[in-house]
């Protein structure tokens, strides 16, 4: 993934609300099979790391992205976003 197109899913993740949440138990089968229903509607994902969970945001977001052959796009704080290219439902055009 090129600056230009990471900073692209920036600019559009700037307006998404959290889709999900990870919470003690970490990056479990259930987080991952929620991260790939969302991946595959909206292809783009913010999610919040909770406080209680042992993982850094980024740490998270670098299992998850890879567990799901997902790009890592950004984490500020909590929270972190990831970009995975839908099979069926295209709607993000990177530049």
């Amino acid at each position: 993934m090129t600056g230009k197109q990471r900073s692209y899913l920036k600019a559009l993740a700037n307006g998404l609300g959290t889709k999900a949440q990870i919470g003690k138990e970490g990056i479990t089968d259930a987080v991952l099979a929620q991260l790939d229903q969302i991946l595959e509607a909206r292809e783009l994902v913010k999610v919040h790391v909770l406080e209680n969970c042992q993982l850094s945001a980024k740490e998270a977001a670098n299992e998850a992205a890879e567990a799901l052959k997902a790009e890592f796009v950004q984490s500020i704080g909590r929270k972190f976003v990831i970009y995975r290219e839908s099979k069926d439902n295209k709607t993000i055009e990177l530049p």
